[in-house]
């Protein structure tokens, strides 16, 4: 799908207590879909990463609306990406006296959205 990427809007998630690996598993598979199917798909994925996912794409979706004009309907998924933020780290206590460090790992989510220049 050829997508217009100089009006793209974006909305960012950040801080989201999750593993950016889990993640991109969801956003691989809405990258490049419409709107519509984008929202289809995430409400039906068995995986918690869809509830923060869904979120963003509704605050992108919105910000193209209010922002730049554009109608929901027409909306493509241009961008997609969930970056590592910063890891908790808290610590277990293990035989001995000793600890073991536990990473509770962080992410960034950002979803860009375009109108669709592909009329069907």
């Amino acid at each position: 799908m050829p997508v217009d990427t100089t009006v793209e809007t974006k909305a960012i998630a950040r801080y989201i207590r999750m593993s950016p690996h889990k993640v991109r598993r969801v956003l691989d598979q809405i990258r490049g879909c419409s709107y519509r199917e984008a929202l289809i798909m995430l409400e039906f994925m068995p995986y918690r990463a869809c509830d923060p996912v869904l979120k963003v794409l509704r605050s992108a979706a919105a910000n193209a609306e209010h922002n730049q004009g554009l109608d929901r309907a027409s909306l493509v998924i241009s961008k997609a990406t969930a970056d590592g933020g910063p890891s908790l780290r808290r610590f277990r206590p293990r035989a001995q006296g000793r600890a073991y460090q536990i990473r509770k790992p962080t992410c960034h989510i950002m979803i860009a959205v375009a109108p669709n220049t592909e009329e069907n």
